[in-house]
């Protein structure tokens, strides 16, 4: 017996509908990035491990996918290494090379090869899927799709304000309502150094990021398994449970950090980001969370994360300055913040909410029946005159029954049907029927394109 077909967990097959639906969302955002003078790049779906490894956190790296190298893996590996068990021994001896966790580092490593081509600030976007070894659930996928973009050679805060403006304009396009919590590393440095842990910063921020997962209790439980004290644990909760509005929040924890300089110069960063946006106008909700880190070790200033206000899923688009990845790779100095839009979750927000545009899925105006061979001739002609009019039009393939050719049409939503019978090919004429009023009239041939317009 023939195995049941299947695909991997965590990824997915997309139906015609589904893609028109998909395409909708990345044709939107990639207007946007135009509109704000984004330039479209591409990176390979590899990179090497070394180019992956030690960029995203302890966590991140234990997610990274690996690609085992070509043909005799395990010739030359000391099989003592094997025998050992010890995975993180073995990997680099038999994996050279991992799929993309993110489209960030990928994009620091083109900036660096090709840093002689490249003009600086440099704005780019990249729309590609990312793999990541994550437990499959709702919202969270193996394989998904990133739509970055990112400013690098320039240190200039009002990046950040253009970032949010282009988030906002995104989801105004979407028709999605959402909300944008802000951050900065800096705050979360001068929080480290008000407790007494500055060492530490690194397992508070991954401990921290998770608050509104697992609740307070849980968090400080495990800070205390990642060796805070139990002084430093308490000086931490009031902090993370800062409330008011932006402005009071911000005043509120400038008042607490205001002996840290690192602290102060992120409080300080934020205030610019918030006012300077807020006087251009957002429609989205704005908010600071102090807890927000996004696990994240490259970031190094402003940290952003977008919710969505009517539909429970993760965040939908996530992003932040860092200025030493491109270090790593021969080039520092190189200052870089961007976001990146979660186009799958985005697609469970629309579905869900019912906001993709109804004639979404319609890519055909006009399908022909198929009546007969010289009916089928004259069909083709008229098939031909909406096309060269920009109409998507088509001819139904086989002459079935007239039945079986108008549920097809049905089934694909496909607005309009052309009948060419005996009776239109000798009077010259096309029937032209609106399924969706189910309004039927007689044109010449040399009217349809204006009767379907």
């Amino acid at each position: 017996m023939a195995q049941k077909p299947s695909i991997p967990k965590g990824t997915r097959d997309f139906s015609p509908v589904e893609m028109s639906r998909r395409n909708y969302i990345f044709d939107t955002i990639r207007r946007v990035f135009y509109l704000f003078g984004y330039q479209p790049i591409e990176t390979p779906s590899m990179e090497n491990l070394s180019t992956l490894m030690g960029k995203y956190g302890e966590e991140g790296d234990k997610l990274l996918f690996k690609v085992l190298n070509s043909g005799n893996f395990l010739q030359g590996v000391d099989p003592a290494i094997l025998s050992e068990d010890n995975y993180t021994k073995a990997a680099p001896k038999i994996c050279e090379k991992g799929l993309r966790y993110d489209l960030t580092v990928p994009f620091a490593r083109y900036v660096v090869q090709h840093r002689a081509e490249v003009q600086m600030p440099f704005k780019r976007f990249q729309i590609q899927p990312v793999w990541r070894a994550d437990r499959p659930q709702k919202g969270r996928y193996r394989e998904f799709y990133q739509c970055d973009a990112d400013v690098v050679g320039s240190d200039s805060l009002l990046n950040e304000v253009e970032l949010l403006r282009m988030i906002d304009e995104v989801f105004c396009r979407l028709g999605v309502r959402v909300a944008i919590k802000l951050n900065n590393r800096k705050v979360l440095a001068g929080i480290a150094e008000l407790v007494g842990a500055p060492d530490k910063l690194v397992d508070i921020t991954v401990a921290i990021d998770k608050i509104d997962k697992i609740g307070l209790e849980k968090v400080n439980e495990e800070l205390a398994e990642r060796g805070l004290s139990a002084e430093a644990i308490a000086a931490l909760a009031p902090i993370l449970q800062i409330d008011g509005t932006l402005a009071e929040r911000l005043d509120k924890i400038g008042a607490i950090l205001a002996d840290s300089e690192i602290g102060h110069k992120g409080v300080e960063e934020l205030r610019f980001v918030t006012e300077t946006v807020t006087n251009l106008g957002l429609k989205a909700e704005l908010d600071l969370d102090v807890s927000l880190a996004r696990g994240l070790n490259y970031y190094t200033g402003c940290i952003i994360e977008v919710k969505a206000l009517d539909f429970a899923i993760g965040s939908i688009s996530g992003g932040g300055r860092y200025d030493n990845l491109t270090g790593v790779f021969g080039l520092p100095g190189v200052s870089g913040v961007g976001v990146s839009f979660g186009a799958d979750r985005i697609y469970d927000v629309l579905l869900g909410l019912n906001l993709f545009p109804e004639s979404i899925g319609a890519s055909v105006q006009v399908i022909f029946l198929n009546l007969g061979e010289n009916e089928a001739v004259a069909s083709l002609k008229a098939v031909e005159t909406l096309r060269a009019a920009g109409i998507a039009a088509e001819l139904y393939p086989d002459a079935a029954k007239m039945k079986k050719q108008m549920a097809y049409a049905n089934s694909l939503s496909i607005p309009y049907v052309g009948i060419i019978g005996e009776q239109e090919l000798a009077d010259g004429t096309v029937t032209i029927k609106n399924m969706q009023s189910g309004e039927q009239q007689s044109i010449p041939v040399a009217d349809i394109v204006n009767a379907v317009k």
